[in-house]
């Protein structure tokens, strides 16, 4: 299923993101993206970059405006770093789980600004949410096409999330008193085959050589074997 999440370039330049965006749309499984008001002409370059995406590029919607391009979404969030009173602003994978998880309600659209200027402050009030990458501050900007990628992977990511079948169910776990079965049984084969010398310090050494078993969460399957392992080894170091 095709969820209708909408990516909107906001007066893109450069020919080259466009086709290398339209790739990275493929790439995740989408295909729903508007122009308003591209400043490109020649698109040659875009197809050249849009490997096997070019059914994506040549199906971008071009709108004159922003309200023309989200008319009918029911969430929008902006790419910017700004700070705006009374608007969240979200790391990259909480946007891509959270148009996932409105999309049933209705359209949804992410933002994308020009490649020089960003978005305008009247194209962010227009937002209901901002989005940014944590960047490093050493270079803060990021081009349009790795940051269309970067949202759609985490769409790709959060659709692929939902739609995986529940997980099976666990299988029994063993109790504290069976892993106590297994630590005593393992303080006795060590006891038998010499590791544990003085009698404080060895049952030191085991509840630290147990400790690994214990923080794995054994199965009562895996706690029985163990136990079956430990009780042959020792018949083995203990003579007659």
């Amino acid at each position: 299923m095709v969820l209708p999440v909408r990516f909107v370039l906001m007066r893109p330049r450069n020919a080259e993101n466009l086709g290398a965006a339209a790739r990275a749309l493929k790439n995740c499984g989408l295909s729903d993206w508007v122009w308003v008001t591209p400043e490109v002409e020649d698109l040659g370059p875009a197809r050249r970059l849009a490997v096997h995406a070019e059914d994506v590029l040549d199906a971008a919607r071009r709108e004159d405006t922003l309200e023309a391009a989200v008319a009918d979404c029911v969430w929008v969030v902006g790419t910017s770093s700004r700070k705006v009173e009374g608007k969240r602003r979200l790391p990259p994978r909480a946007v891509g789980e959270e148009l996932v998880a409105r999309a049933p309600q209705g359209p949804v659209a992410i933002v994308f600004g020009d490649e020089r200027s960003g978005l305008t402050n009247a194209e962010v009030e227009r937002c209901h949410d901002l989005s940014a990458v944590p960047t490093a501050p050493e270079q803060p900007s990021i081009n349009l096409a790795q940051a269309v990628l970067l949202y759609a992977y985490e769409v790709r990511v959060a659709t692929l999330e939902a739609s995986a079948p529940p997980p099976g169910p666990l299988p029994a776990a063993a109790t504290d008193a069976e892993l106590a079965q297994v630590e005593s049984a393992l303080d006795t084969m060590l006891g038998s085959g010499g590791f544990l010398v003085d009698e404080q310090p060895g049952r030191t050494a085991v509840r630290d050589l147990f400790a690994p078993l214990r923080r794995s969460r054994l199965t009562r399957k895996e706690a029985r074997l163990w136990l079956a392992a430990l009780h042959t080894v020792r018949k083995k170091l203990t003579p007659g």
